[in-house]
């Protein structure tokens, strides 16, 4: 795959191959034996975000090794926004091995996407789903910028608030691994459709100002040859997109959807953030629930999101090992 060599859609060995079952059961019960099993376990204190010490280092990378996520809380409940803030957020990152930032069309000096509320004057954010209070539905982040060249893969993110709305927007937080497990467990022929190179295509799409984003064909789960770590990709969207047409990819997809609406899974996470409070991650899948905001100007939910092409650091298996 010419978009990036580093990417595997069938490895040959290790856990996340088909034909090597005995890397798979091994991981499988550490991986199931580790986890987290409530989100109270993902919360670190953190004290100064821009230079976490090394204990809350250790803390958020033990937890981002054993369930690709942590939630940070600063004790900061003002809700002040600034540039000062955007920056910390950008040295905390850094502080994770966070470095490859993505290049979006609404980020702002700090090379940060404030997510709110915006009405249709403001571009280029308005007309998207995360700048209104709709729900969003289960995805993971940048499944669109896959599988063309200079596609910036989504790899790991910070989703940081800074202010909350009046009711709702909840996230729903769901491990890509555990997702993995629940699917090889069914049916190992899942994974085999899943990671097929044209599992999942989103099709062209056409800014305001005439520039294009290419046809983005892909998996939905890959292995990074580098590090060893699972990546996944995925939208629950409905519209605009083309999942490979067979019966068994049809089913994976039914079964996944079963999965992350359904209330059975001990490892599927639900959290309403409290302003301070933030999400550093390896792109793992998530939701949001529609939200009531302020009326007061000034006073609407704000979100600081940065997307990264790598990994949070030493959380690959084989950097792990």
């Amino acid at each position: 795959m010419t978009f990036d060599s580093n990417i595997l859609t069938m490895p040959r060995s290790g856990p996340f191959s088909i034909e090597d079952a005995d890397s798979y059961t091994a991981w499988r019960a550490w991986k199931l034996e580790n986890h987290p099993r409530e989100v109270a376990e993902l919360a670190v204190p953190v004290e100064n975000l821009a230079s976490p010490s090394p204990a809350e280092r250790e803390k958020i990378l033990d937890l981002s090794r054993r369930a690709n996520m942590a939630v940070y809380d600063t004790g900061e409940r003002s809700g002040v926004s600034s540039p000062e803030l955007e920056h910390a957020l950008r040295a905390f990152a850094a502080a994770f091995g966070m470095t490859a930032i993505e290049d979006h069309r609404s980020m702002d000096e700090e090379k940060v996407v404030s997510i709110e509320v915006v009405d249709e004057t403001v571009r280029p954010r308005s007309g998207f789903i995360p700048y209104t209070t709709r729900r969003i539905l289960w995805h993971t982040d940048g499944y669109y910028k896959f599988g063309y060249e200079g596609a910036p893969v989504i790899r790991s993110m910070t989703l940081h608030c800074a202010r909350q709305g009046r009711e709702g927007g909840v996230n729903e937080l769901l491990d890509p691994e555990i997702a993995y497990i629940r699917l090889r467990d069914e049916n190992p022929d899942f994974i085999r459709a899943l990671m097929a190179p044209d599992a999942m295509t989103i099709p062209e799409f056409v800014e305001e100002d005439g520039r294009k984003r290419p046809e983005s064909t892909g998996p939905v789960f890959w292995v990074d040859e580098d590090t060893g770590a699972l990546g996944m990709r995925y939208t629950e969207r409905s519209r605009n997109i083309a999942w490979n047409d067979d019966p068994v990819t049809a089913r994976a997809i039914a079964f996944l959807r079963q999965l992350l609406r359904g209330d059975d899974e001990p490892f599927l996470f639900r959290h309403r953030m409290e302003p301070g409070q933030g999400l550093i991650c390896n792109n793992v899948l998530h939701t949001r629930t529609a939200f009531t905001d302020w009326d007061e100007p000034g006073r609407g939910r704000l979100m600081y999101r940065s997307r990264y092409s790598n990994r949070i650091m030493n959380t690959g298996l084989k950097q792990a090992a």
